[in-house]
């Protein structure tokens, strides 16, 4: 979510080398390709809901309205909709822990996902207890329900790790604190991005307006991932490893 969808198509072109094209949602939204593979989407909705720039992943559901009702039944948030939105009803949502994430019932671009092609590599919800929270989704989102389509849950590393088709899409990392102001352990959905050269992310993110997140603002060279903030605010992270 974007105030201003050309300057966001500008800063993320420069930095992914992305190239945008319109949706049927509308002029405020764009979708991103990366060698003709969809990776991401733009809207320009941050002023128009009040809410802060940030990238929001948003789960495929059959009934969003359904879906709304189960994460309302346990004590978390439906801060925006359900509503109709193009071609498909969407809605923006909290966990219990503030976590943002949104729902969408309707058409999917085909192969448009995480840790696939040119996608985002892979999600990580930093949260402060990440068994409860995967108890939270998979309630909410059917995860591990034994359908044929549905996401595995699985705990590996110290993590909860989430797999779709046996491609690891998601993390669930415990720790974060509520009122921490530290985005590393604020409770939160992050992207990462994979990029192959972290040096030339950061300075292209730099040169376009954006910043490094970390306590003296520089990154090391054998850094395998950086945190950065686009030029309003938006937090992200390169990474050269994938999902795994």
């Amino acid at each position: 979510m974007a105030r201003d969808l050309h300057a966001a198509e500008d800063f993320y072109g420069g930095v992914f080398g992305w190239e945008f094209r319109p949706t049927r949602l509308g002029e405020e939204f764009s979708v991103a390709f990366l060698d003709g593979a969809p990776v991401a989407g733009l809207g320009a909705l941050a002023t128009r809901l009040a809410v802060a720039v940030a990238w929001t992943p948003y789960f495929a559901v059959d009934d969003a309205d359904a879906v709304a009702g189960r994460i309302r039944e346990r004590a978390a948030t439906v801060a925006v909709g359900p509503l109709n939105l193009g071609t498909g009803r969407a809605a923006l949502a909290a966990d219990r822990d503030g976590a943002v994430f949104g729902i969408w019932q309707g058409r999917v671009i085909p192969d448009w996902g995480v840790g696939r092609a040119e996608a985002p590599a892979w999600l990580e919800l930093r949260t402060r207890d990440a068994f409860e929270a995967a108890i939270f989704y998979a309630e909410v989102l059917d995860w591990g329900c034994g359908q044929p389509d549905c996401c595995q849950v699985a705990y590996e590393d110290d993590q909860v790790v989430l797999r779709h088709h046996g491609i690891a899409v998601a993390r669930l990392v415990g720790g974060a604190i509520e009122a921490a102001p530290d985005p590393h352990i604020q409770p939160r959905w992050h992207v990462h991005f994979y990029v192959p050269d972290i040096a030339y992310a950061v300075e292209k993110a730099i040169k376009l307006g954006g910043s490094t997140v970390s306590p003296d603002g520089t990154i090391d060279a054998a850094d395998d991932e950086a945190m950065l903030r686009d030029p309003d605010g938006g937090l992200f992270t390169v990474t050269t490893r994938t999902s795994g």
